[in-house]
């Protein structure tokens, strides 16, 4: 008995934490949906706010079945939660294996995607954090090199471009001087007009996407460590469910052998049989 009590409450725990985790997701992605401007970005790939919100559900959902069927032994509540874990993992394996074989169409789709957020910069507000947020923390600028930023209609370089940001990058570019304090939002004016050396000792020239690669080869242990740790908990999740139904299943069994032997001894108790011996004592 306290066997199966710790099979059901490790369950139950371990999707109430990813339940409150994807109210949290859904909750700010909403916010974030709310405040913007009606006609911004509404793709699922380039709005992070509407991506938040669809990952927050699916999450919300999943999770909700797993911690009322643990909690309350429903065994097709259990049954379904188990079923839409076991298809993510293989949906998973299926995608790391894919991208290890085709290398190169991987790479050459992720690059398409990270160009058209370029394209679309300033169209959305959460969209523009999150590439300002890239280009800082790998400290690269555009997808290949600072020069793409020329496909943004604010920052194309050409003459007929009446934008005041033509020919230039995002501050998010900007190489940072250690004991600078106040942030120059106006460094990165012009840049695209030098070559790569010149432009080197303002903003960083080097592309995102081969940074991202690189810091990802050199925190392969981080990255396998975490990929491991997410599956290995998916693969305890679908254990505990598969254990607990499997308990639902015997208590139910003994269950229904119990109620046929009660009914049958109701029976034998309501006839007597044919050639009883009755005592007339």
């Amino acid at each position: 008995m306290r066997g199966y009590r710790a099979i059901k409450y490790t369950l139950f725990i371990c999707c109430y934490v990813f339940w409150v985790v994807s109210a949290v997701l859904t909750a700010v992605g909403t916010y974030a949906k709310i405040a913007k401007e009606k006609d911004v970005v509404d793709t699922l790939t380039l709005d992070p706010a509407l991506l938040l919100i669809v990952i927050g559900s699916l999450m919300f959902l999943v999770t909700f079945l797993g911690c009322f069927g643990a909690l309350r032994n429903v065994a097709c509540l259990l049954r379904t939660f188990l079923g839409i874990l076991v298809v993510v993992l293989l949906l998973q394996v299926a995608a790391g294996i894919v991208g290890f074989l085709f290398t190169d169409m991987v790479m050459e789709r992720t690059e398409v995607l990270m160009m058209k957020a370029i394209v679309r910069y300033r169209e959305d507000r959460d969209l523009e954090n999150a590439i300002d947020f890239i280009q800082k923390k790998f400290q690269c600028c555009g997808v290949e090199g600072y020069k793409d930023w020329s496909h943004n209609v604010y920052f194309e370089c050409s003459d007929t471009n009446p934008s005041l940001e033509a020919c230039g990058v995002p501050f998010s570019c900007c190489v940072r001087l250690q004991n600078q304090t106040v942030l120059n939002t106006m460094c990165g004016y012009g840049m695209q007009r030098l070559d790569e050396d010149p432009a080197a000792q303002d903003v960083f020239t080097i592309g995102c996407l081969e940074k991202i690669v690189s810091w990802a080869k050199n925190n392969l242990l981080l990255v396998g460590g975490l990929t491991g740790g997410l599956l290995l908990l998916e693969v305890c999740m679908i254990g505990l469910a598969a254990a607990q139904i499997s308990r639902i299943n015997r208590v139910q069994q003994l269950r229904r052998e119990n109620a046929a032997r009660s009914s049958a001894q109701r029976k034998e108790s309501y006839w007597l049989p044919a050639f009883t011996d009755f005592n007339d004592e």
